[in-house]
């Protein structure tokens, strides 16, 4: 029996999703990739709101992708910094934790955001 892909997709986040769950205290740093852009959101699911977010959208220097996921990274670790929150559960989707994913939680970490 074909399953189709999106079937696929979801079975997987609800995989990850049901070993993280995000606090106030403790958020959960969701990462969404698309074909042209990278945007990560600090969520607290226990109220289910959004605390800050960053897209590699609003990077307008010519880099290359891990530099701009690198930038996105430390752009919300500043954005946690200013929120008082130091550390955060890294939720990467249906993505593996390479490339582009990897280099986000490099940069947050780079700004001293604990994940």
């Amino acid at each position: 029996m074909k399953t189709d892909i999106n079937s696929r997709r979801n079975r997987k986040i609800s995989r990850v999703r049901a070993k993280i769950n995000g606090t106030a205290a403790r958020p959960r740093l969701a990462v969404f990739k698309s074909n042209r852009a990278i945007s990560v959101q600090l969520i607290d699911d226990a109220k289910a709101t959004t605390l800050g977010m960053s897209t590699s959208a609003t990077i307008k220097d010519k880099i290359k992708p891990i530099e701009k996921a690198q930038k996105v990274g430390e752009m919300i670790a500043e954005v946690a910094a200013a929120k008082k929150i130091t550390e955060a559960v890294f939720d990467r989707r249906d993505k593996k934790y390479h490339g582009q994913v990897k280099a986000i939680a490099c940069g947050a970490r780079a700004k001293g955001l604990k994940i």
